[in-house]
Protein backbone atom coordinates (compact mmCIF):
# COMPACT_ATOMS: atom_id res chain seq x y z
CA UNK A 1 0.00 0.00 0.00
CA UNK A 2 1.53 3.51 -0.90
CA UNK A 3 1.88 6.73 0.78
CA UNK A 4 -1.55 7.91 -1.21
CA UNK A 5 -3.54 5.04 -0.44
CA UNK A 6 -2.86 5.24 3.47
CA UNK A 7 -3.38 8.90 4.22
CA UNK A 8 -6.80 8.97 1.64
CA UNK A 9 -10.17 9.54 3.22
CA UNK A 10 -13.16 11.19 1.71
CA UNK A 11 -13.72 14.72 2.10
CA UNK A 12 -17.05 16.13 2.66
CA UNK A 13 -16.55 18.83 0.29
CA UNK A 14 -15.83 15.72 -2.70
CA UNK A 15 -18.79 13.71 -1.67
CA UNK A 16 -21.12 17.09 -1.42
CA UNK A 17 -18.96 17.73 -5.29
CA UNK A 18 -19.78 14.28 -6.09
CA UNK A 19 -23.46 14.67 -5.62
CA UNK A 20 -23.79 17.64 -7.52
CA UNK A 21 -22.26 16.27 -10.49
CA UNK A 22 -25.08 13.25 -10.40
CA UNK A 23 -27.80 15.02 -9.85
CA UNK A 24 -29.46 15.05 -13.15
CA UNK A 25 -28.03 11.53 -13.56
CA UNK A 26 -28.92 9.33 -11.18
CA UNK A 27 -32.21 8.81 -8.77
CA UNK A 28 -32.27 9.83 -5.27
CA UNK A 29 -33.47 6.48 -4.44
CA UNK A 30 -36.11 6.21 -1.20
CA UNK A 31 -35.60 5.44 2.37
CA UNK A 32 -38.03 2.90 3.20
CA UNK A 33 -39.65 1.87 6.43
CA UNK A 34 -40.27 -2.05 5.99
CA UNK A 35 -43.14 -3.23 8.04
CA UNK A 36 -42.57 -6.93 8.43
CA UNK A 37 -38.64 -6.52 9.06
CA UNK A 38 -39.46 -3.64 12.01
CA UNK A 39 -42.19 -5.82 13.54
CA UNK A 40 -39.90 -8.71 13.58
CA UNK A 41 -36.82 -7.26 15.20
CA UNK A 42 -39.28 -4.51 17.33
CA UNK A 43 -36.92 -1.88 15.24
CA UNK A 44 -37.53 0.90 13.40
CA UNK A 45 -36.14 -0.84 10.03
CA UNK A 46 -35.28 1.39 6.87
CA UNK A 47 -34.09 0.32 3.58
CA UNK A 48 -32.08 1.88 0.92
CA UNK A 49 -33.39 1.17 -1.95
CA UNK A 50 -30.56 0.92 -4.56
CA UNK A 51 -32.39 -1.45 -6.13
CA UNK A 52 -34.60 0.88 -7.74
CA UNK A 53 -31.71 2.79 -8.84
CA UNK A 54 -31.57 3.76 -12.88
CA UNK A 55 -29.36 1.09 -13.50
CA UNK A 56 -30.89 -1.24 -10.64
CA UNK A 57 -27.71 -0.78 -8.33
CA UNK A 58 -25.43 1.53 -6.78
CA UNK A 59 -22.79 1.22 -9.34
CA UNK A 60 -23.69 4.02 -11.72
CA UNK A 61 -22.47 6.44 -8.85
CA UNK A 62 -19.25 5.83 -9.03
CA UNK A 63 -18.52 4.72 -12.56
CA UNK A 64 -20.48 8.66 -13.69
CA UNK A 65 -18.73 10.07 -11.21
CA UNK A 66 -15.62 8.96 -12.26
CA UNK A 67 -15.39 9.36 -15.74
CA UNK A 68 -17.18 12.85 -15.49
CA UNK A 69 -13.83 14.04 -14.12
CA UNK A 70 -11.96 12.81 -16.61
CA UNK A 71 -9.91 15.17 -18.86
CA UNK A 72 -11.44 15.81 -22.75
CA UNK A 73 -8.31 14.04 -24.20
CA UNK A 74 -9.68 11.05 -21.99
CA UNK A 75 -12.76 11.49 -22.96
CA UNK A 76 -12.42 11.37 -26.53
CA UNK A 77 -10.06 8.45 -25.97
CA UNK A 78 -12.79 6.57 -24.34
CA UNK A 79 -12.58 4.36 -21.31
CA UNK A 80 -12.83 0.55 -20.74
CA UNK A 81 -13.43 -1.66 -17.73
CA UNK A 82 -13.57 -5.40 -16.85
CA UNK A 83 -17.03 -6.48 -15.41
CA UNK A 84 -19.79 -9.17 -15.74
CA UNK A 85 -22.53 -7.64 -13.53
CA UNK A 86 -23.23 -3.90 -12.18
CA UNK A 87 -20.42 -1.81 -12.67
CA UNK A 88 -20.77 -2.58 -16.70
CA UNK A 89 -23.93 -1.45 -16.65
CA UNK A 90 -22.68 1.66 -15.03
CA UNK A 91 -20.47 2.23 -17.40
CA UNK A 92 -22.46 1.44 -20.45
CA UNK A 93 -25.15 4.05 -18.85
CA UNK A 94 -22.77 6.65 -18.22
CA UNK A 95 -20.90 5.98 -22.11
CA UNK A 96 -24.43 6.92 -23.17
CA UNK A 97 -24.51 10.07 -21.23
CA UNK A 98 -22.06 11.46 -21.41
CA UNK A 99 -21.71 10.15 -25.49
CA UNK A 100 -18.46 8.87 -25.13
CA UNK A 101 -16.57 5.71 -26.50
CA UNK A 102 -16.54 2.77 -24.14
CA UNK A 103 -14.80 -0.70 -23.84
CA UNK A 104 -16.10 -3.16 -21.58
CA UNK A 105 -14.65 -6.56 -21.16
CA UNK A 106 -16.45 -9.55 -19.40
CA UNK A 107 -15.88 -13.45 -19.61
CA UNK A 108 -17.18 -15.52 -21.63
CA UNK A 109 -19.59 -17.59 -19.51
CA UNK A 110 -21.00 -14.38 -18.81
CA UNK A 111 -25.25 -15.15 -19.17
CA UNK A 112 -26.48 -13.37 -22.68
CA UNK A 113 -29.23 -11.40 -20.40
CA UNK A 114 -26.38 -9.60 -18.65
CA UNK A 115 -24.69 -8.73 -21.89
CA UNK A 116 -28.42 -7.30 -23.48
CA UNK A 117 -28.55 -5.14 -20.41
CA UNK A 118 -25.03 -3.76 -21.01
CA UNK A 119 -25.75 -3.24 -24.70
CA UNK A 120 -28.95 -1.73 -23.97
CA UNK A 121 -27.94 0.69 -21.60
CA UNK A 122 -25.15 1.78 -23.63
CA UNK A 123 -26.89 1.85 -26.76
CA UNK A 124 -23.84 2.66 -29.67
CA UNK A 125 -21.53 3.85 -27.38
CA UNK A 126 -20.10 0.60 -26.09
CA UNK A 127 -18.32 -2.15 -27.17
CA UNK A 128 -18.63 -5.82 -25.40
CA UNK A 129 -15.28 -7.80 -25.36
CA UNK A 130 -15.97 -11.36 -24.26
CA UNK A 131 -12.87 -12.81 -23.49
CA UNK A 132 -11.71 -15.62 -20.61
CA UNK A 133 -13.09 -17.82 -18.50
CA UNK A 134 -13.38 -15.34 -15.49
CA UNK A 135 -13.17 -12.00 -14.23
CA UNK A 136 -9.60 -12.24 -13.81
CA UNK A 137 -8.66 -12.55 -17.29
CA UNK A 138 -11.72 -10.05 -18.41
CA UNK A 139 -9.37 -8.09 -16.20
CA UNK A 140 -5.80 -8.72 -17.58
CA UNK A 141 -7.15 -7.94 -21.26
CA UNK A 142 -8.70 -4.60 -20.39
CA UNK A 143 -5.60 -3.32 -18.84
CA UNK A 144 -3.60 -4.64 -21.93
CA UNK A 145 -6.16 -2.98 -23.82
CA UNK A 146 -5.50 0.41 -21.96
CA UNK A 147 -1.53 0.27 -22.72
CA UNK A 148 -2.12 -0.14 -26.10
CA UNK A 149 -4.85 2.58 -26.94
CA UNK A 150 -4.14 4.91 -24.08
CA UNK A 151 -8.03 5.07 -22.85
CA UNK A 152 -8.81 4.97 -18.97
CA UNK A 153 -9.59 2.25 -16.87
CA UNK A 154 -12.61 2.66 -14.64
CA UNK A 155 -11.69 0.59 -11.55
CA UNK A 156 -15.27 -1.15 -9.84
CA UNK A 157 -13.94 -0.27 -6.69
CA UNK A 158 -10.46 0.95 -5.90
CA UNK A 159 -10.28 4.68 -6.92
CA UNK A 160 -11.13 7.80 -5.19
CA UNK A 161 -13.65 9.31 -7.63
CA UNK A 162 -15.98 6.16 -7.40
CA UNK A 163 -15.86 5.80 -3.61
CA UNK A 164 -16.92 9.42 -3.38
CA UNK A 165 -19.63 8.74 -5.77
CA UNK A 166 -20.61 5.94 -3.91
CA UNK A 167 -20.43 7.94 -0.65
CA UNK A 168 -23.77 9.94 -1.84
CA UNK A 169 -26.03 6.97 -0.99
CA UNK A 170 -24.56 8.30 2.79
CA UNK A 171 -25.63 11.41 1.91
CA UNK A 172 -29.18 10.72 0.95
CA UNK A 173 -29.74 8.35 4.03
CA UNK A 174 -28.49 11.21 6.32
CA UNK A 175 -30.67 14.05 3.86
CA UNK A 176 -34.24 11.83 4.27
CA UNK A 177 -34.35 11.12 7.95
CA UNK A 178 -34.20 13.19 10.74
CA UNK A 179 -34.19 10.24 13.29
CA UNK A 180 -30.68 9.14 14.34
CA UNK A 181 -29.29 6.04 12.89
CA UNK A 182 -28.12 4.15 15.18
CA UNK A 183 -26.75 0.70 12.69
CA UNK A 184 -25.85 1.16 9.38
CA UNK A 185 -25.41 -2.34 7.20
CA UNK A 186 -23.50 -2.25 4.21
CA UNK A 187 -22.35 -5.38 1.68
CA UNK A 188 -19.26 -5.46 1.15
CA UNK A 189 -17.60 -6.55 -2.32
CA UNK A 190 -14.58 -4.99 -3.43
CA UNK A 191 -14.94 -2.12 -0.21
CA UNK A 192 -15.75 0.44 -1.99
CA UNK A 193 -19.59 1.00 -1.01
CA UNK A 194 -18.46 0.56 2.56
CA UNK A 195 -15.53 3.34 2.09
CA UNK A 196 -17.77 5.85 0.77
CA UNK A 197 -20.80 5.81 2.89
CA UNK A 198 -18.70 4.65 6.03
CA UNK A 199 -16.65 7.91 5.57
CA UNK A 200 -19.79 10.18 5.12
CA UNK A 201 -21.17 8.51 8.13
CA UNK A 202 -17.75 8.57 10.23
CA UNK A 203 -18.17 12.29 9.74
CA UNK A 204 -21.84 13.17 9.97
CA UNK A 205 -23.10 10.80 12.29
CA UNK A 206 -19.89 9.01 14.34
CA UNK A 207 -22.38 7.67 16.74
CA UNK A 208 -23.78 5.23 14.25
CA UNK A 209 -22.52 1.63 13.88
CA UNK A 210 -20.95 0.86 10.88
CA UNK A 211 -21.62 -3.17 10.36
CA UNK A 212 -19.87 -4.54 6.64
CA UNK A 213 -21.36 -7.61 5.88
CA UNK A 214 -19.72 -10.08 3.42
CA UNK A 215 -20.98 -14.00 1.77
CA UNK A 216 -19.07 -16.71 3.83
CA UNK A 217 -17.98 -18.07 0.74
CA UNK A 218 -16.05 -14.72 0.11
CA UNK A 219 -15.21 -12.82 3.70
CA UNK A 220 -11.98 -10.82 1.84
CA UNK A 221 -12.28 -7.97 3.18
CA UNK A 222 -12.90 -9.45 6.91
CA UNK A 223 -9.50 -11.68 6.37
CA UNK A 224 -7.78 -8.23 5.50
CA UNK A 225 -9.18 -6.30 8.66
CA UNK A 226 -7.99 -9.73 10.73
CA UNK A 227 -4.55 -9.48 8.98
CA UNK A 228 -4.11 -5.78 8.89
CA UNK A 229 -3.46 -6.23 5.20
CA UNK A 230 -5.35 -6.67 1.73
CA UNK A 231 -5.32 -10.73 2.08
CA UNK A 232 -6.15 -12.41 -1.58
CA UNK A 233 -8.62 -15.61 -0.72
CA UNK A 234 -7.71 -18.32 -3.05
CA UNK A 235 -10.90 -20.27 -4.37
CA UNK A 236 -14.08 -18.62 -3.39
CA UNK A 237 -17.55 -19.08 -3.67
CA UNK A 238 -18.97 -17.46 -6.78
CA UNK A 239 -22.49 -18.03 -6.11
CA UNK A 240 -23.23 -13.66 -4.58
CA UNK A 241 -21.69 -12.49 -7.28
CA UNK A 242 -22.16 -8.90 -6.67
CA UNK A 243 -20.09 -8.96 -3.37
CA UNK A 244 -17.51 -12.48 -4.34
CA UNK A 245 -13.89 -11.06 -4.73
CA UNK A 246 -10.79 -12.88 -4.11
CA UNK A 247 -9.04 -9.35 -2.99
CA UNK A 248 -10.68 -5.92 -2.05
CA UNK A 249 -8.87 -2.74 -3.50
CA UNK A 250 -5.79 -1.32 -1.21
CA UNK A 251 -7.76 1.77 -1.21
CA UNK A 252 -11.26 1.28 -0.29
CA UNK A 253 -9.57 -1.47 2.33
CA UNK A 254 -7.59 2.07 3.58
CA UNK A 255 -10.64 3.76 4.08
CA UNK A 256 -12.54 0.86 5.37
CA UNK A 257 -10.36 0.10 8.13
CA UNK A 258 -10.88 3.53 9.36
CA UNK A 259 -14.86 3.30 9.44
CA UNK A 260 -15.58 -0.25 9.65
CA UNK A 261 -17.29 -1.52 13.49
CA UNK A 262 -17.55 -4.47 12.95
CA UNK A 263 -17.54 -6.86 9.61
CA UNK A 264 -20.07 -10.30 9.70
CA UNK A 265 -20.22 -12.98 7.14
CA UNK A 266 -23.91 -14.87 6.16
CA UNK A 267 -24.20 -18.18 4.76
CA UNK A 268 -25.22 -18.00 1.11
CA UNK A 269 -28.08 -20.15 2.07
CA UNK A 270 -28.96 -17.45 4.80
CA UNK A 271 -29.13 -15.04 1.63
CA UNK A 272 -31.42 -17.37 -0.69
CA UNK A 273 -33.96 -17.15 2.20
CA UNK A 274 -33.89 -13.55 2.81
CA UNK A 275 -34.37 -13.29 -1.29
CA UNK A 276 -37.52 -15.89 -1.06
CA UNK A 277 -38.84 -14.14 2.05
CA UNK A 278 -38.40 -10.41 0.75
CA UNK A 279 -40.01 -11.08 -2.68
CA UNK A 280 -43.08 -12.99 -1.25
CA UNK A 281 -43.56 -10.57 1.91
CA UNK A 282 -42.35 -7.16 -0.41
CA UNK A 283 -42.97 -7.71 -3.79
CA UNK A 284 -38.77 -6.67 -3.41
CA UNK A 285 -36.69 -8.30 -6.43
CA UNK A 286 -33.52 -8.49 -5.11
CA UNK A 287 -29.92 -9.99 -6.22
CA UNK A 288 -27.92 -12.09 -3.94
CA UNK A 289 -25.39 -9.20 -3.04
CA UNK A 290 -28.33 -6.81 -2.05
CA UNK A 291 -30.18 -9.45 0.46
CA UNK A 292 -26.67 -9.22 2.36
CA UNK A 293 -27.44 -6.38 5.16
CA UNK A 294 -31.09 -7.28 5.65
CA UNK A 295 -29.99 -11.20 6.21
CA UNK A 296 -27.21 -9.85 8.52
CA UNK A 297 -29.89 -8.47 10.98
CA UNK A 298 -30.55 -12.07 12.65
CA UNK A 299 -27.23 -11.54 14.20
CA UNK A 300 -28.18 -8.22 15.85
CA UNK A 301 -31.67 -9.12 16.98
CA UNK A 302 -31.07 -8.20 20.51
CA UNK A 303 -28.62 -4.98 19.82
CA UNK A 304 -30.96 -3.66 17.52
CA UNK A 305 -34.17 -3.79 19.43
CA UNK A 306 -35.90 -0.29 19.52
CA UNK A 307 -32.89 1.30 17.38
CA UNK A 308 -33.04 3.24 13.91
CA UNK A 309 -31.18 0.55 11.39
CA UNK A 310 -30.70 1.13 7.66
CA UNK A 311 -29.68 -1.66 5.41
CA UNK A 312 -28.87 -1.11 2.39
CA UNK A 313 -30.48 -3.17 -0.57
CA UNK A 314 -27.46 -2.58 -2.79
CA UNK A 315 -29.13 -3.79 -6.24
CA UNK A 316 -31.36 -5.99 -8.24
CA UNK A 317 -29.83 -7.28 -10.85
CA UNK A 318 -31.17 -10.87 -10.61
CA UNK A 319 -31.16 -13.46 -13.80
CA UNK A 320 -34.77 -15.16 -13.29
CA UNK A 321 -33.12 -18.33 -14.42
CA UNK A 322 -31.09 -18.31 -10.86
CA UNK A 323 -34.55 -18.59 -8.98
CA UNK A 324 -34.35 -22.29 -9.00
CA UNK A 325 -30.71 -22.75 -7.70
CA UNK A 326 -31.87 -19.76 -4.94
CA UNK A 327 -34.43 -21.75 -3.77
CA UNK A 328 -32.56 -25.00 -3.84
CA UNK A 329 -30.06 -23.30 -1.90
CA UNK A 330 -32.18 -21.58 0.86
CA UNK A 331 -33.81 -25.08 1.48
CA UNK A 332 -30.72 -27.02 2.14
CA UNK A 333 -29.27 -24.08 4.18
CA UNK A 334 -32.99 -24.40 6.34
CA UNK A 335 -32.61 -27.73 6.46
CA UNK A 336 -35.83 -28.88 4.71
CA UNK A 337 -34.18 -30.72 1.80
CA UNK A 338 -31.81 -33.90 2.10
CA UNK A 339 -30.28 -35.59 -0.75
CA UNK A 340 -29.16 -39.32 -0.06
CA UNK A 341 -27.64 -42.19 -2.38
CA UNK A 342 -29.99 -44.99 -1.16
CA UNK A 343 -29.04 -48.74 -2.24
CA UNK A 344 -31.98 -50.38 -3.30
CA UNK A 345 -32.91 -54.32 -3.68
CA UNK A 346 -33.19 -55.37 -7.38
CA UNK A 347 -36.90 -56.62 -6.53
CA UNK A 348 -40.07 -55.90 -7.64
CA UNK A 349 -41.85 -53.72 -4.95
CA UNK A 350 -38.69 -52.00 -3.37
CA UNK A 351 -39.23 -48.37 -4.33
CA UNK A 352 -43.58 -49.11 -3.12
CA UNK A 353 -41.91 -50.10 0.12
CA UNK A 354 -39.41 -47.00 0.79
CA UNK A 355 -42.55 -45.04 0.11
CA UNK A 356 -45.29 -46.39 1.95
CA UNK A 357 -43.12 -47.34 5.15
CA UNK A 358 -40.10 -44.43 5.22
CA UNK A 359 -41.67 -41.43 3.49
CA UNK A 360 -43.50 -39.37 6.04
CA UNK A 361 -47.04 -38.18 5.38
CA UNK A 362 -45.74 -34.82 4.45
CA UNK A 363 -42.16 -35.69 2.82
CA UNK A 364 -41.37 -35.30 -0.56
CA UNK A 365 -39.31 -37.08 -3.31
CA UNK A 366 -38.27 -34.23 -5.54
CA UNK A 367 -35.36 -35.82 -7.67
CA UNK A 368 -35.08 -39.26 -8.15
CA UNK A 369 -32.08 -40.89 -10.47
CA UNK A 370 -31.86 -44.94 -10.68
CA UNK A 371 -30.17 -47.06 -12.61
CA UNK A 372 -30.39 -50.74 -12.32
CA UNK A 373 -27.53 -53.11 -12.21
CA UNK A 374 -28.32 -56.38 -13.35
CA UNK A 375 -25.12 -58.22 -12.07
CA UNK A 376 -25.68 -56.45 -8.35
CA UNK A 377 -27.56 -57.50 -5.80
CA UNK A 378 -28.54 -54.03 -4.66
CA UNK A 379 -29.29 -50.81 -7.31
CA UNK A 380 -27.92 -47.27 -6.46
CA UNK A 381 -30.64 -44.72 -6.40
CA UNK A 382 -30.19 -40.97 -5.68
CA UNK A 383 -33.11 -39.34 -4.11
CA UNK A 384 -33.95 -35.80 -3.54
CA UNK A 385 -36.59 -35.62 -0.35
CA UNK A 386 -38.24 -32.12 0.45
CA UNK A 387 -39.25 -32.37 4.58
CA UNK A 388 -42.12 -29.81 6.18
CA UNK A 389 -39.89 -29.16 8.91
CA UNK A 390 -36.48 -29.53 10.28
CA UNK A 391 -37.20 -31.62 12.41
CA UNK A 392 -38.84 -34.54 10.23
CA UNK A 393 -35.23 -35.21 8.83
CA UNK A 394 -34.39 -37.39 11.87
CA UNK A 395 -37.58 -39.10 11.80
CA UNK A 396 -36.78 -40.16 7.85
CA UNK A 397 -33.33 -41.29 8.66
CA UNK A 398 -34.72 -43.84 11.79
CA UNK A 399 -37.23 -45.22 9.23
CA UNK A 400 -34.75 -46.13 6.68
CA UNK A 401 -32.14 -47.59 9.24
CA UNK A 402 -35.57 -49.63 10.60
CA UNK A 403 -35.80 -51.18 6.86
CA UNK A 404 -32.88 -51.92 6.38
CA UNK A 405 -32.02 -49.51 3.64
CA UNK A 406 -28.48 -49.00 3.02
CA UNK A 407 -28.16 -45.34 2.48
CA UNK A 408 -25.40 -42.00 2.35
CA UNK A 409 -26.29 -39.24 3.64
CA UNK A 410 -25.14 -36.34 0.82
CA UNK A 411 -25.57 -32.79 1.75
CA UNK A 412 -22.83 -33.55 4.08
CA UNK A 413 -20.37 -34.54 1.64
CA UNK A 414 -20.02 -31.30 -0.66
CA UNK A 415 -17.45 -33.12 -3.41
CA UNK A 416 -19.90 -35.84 -3.82
CA UNK A 417 -23.34 -33.96 -3.41
CA UNK A 418 -21.87 -31.31 -6.65
CA UNK A 419 -20.96 -34.29 -8.60
CA UNK A 420 -23.85 -35.85 -8.03
CA UNK A 421 -26.38 -33.41 -7.80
Amino acid sequence: MNRTEISYFPQLQDITQAKITLKDVVLHTPLQQNQDLSEEFKANILLKREDLQIVRSYKIRGAFNKIAQLSKADLQKGVVCASAGNHAQGLAFSCSKLNIKGKIYMPATTPRQKIRQVEMFGKNNVEVVLTGDTYDAAEAAALNDCRKSGMAFIHPFDDEQIIEGQATVGLEILQDTEEPIDYLFIPVGGGGLMAGVGAYFKQMSPHTKIIGVEPAGAPSMQKSLEAGKVVELGEIDKFVDGAAVKKVGEISFSVCRKVTDQMVTIPEGRVCTKILELYNHDAIVMEPAGALSIAALDLFKNEIKGKNVVCIVSGSNNDITRMEEIKERSLLYEGLKHYFIVRFPQRAGALRTFVDLVLGTTDDITHFEYSKKTSREKGPAVIGIEVQKKEDFNGLVQRMEEHEFVFEYLNEKPDLFQFLI
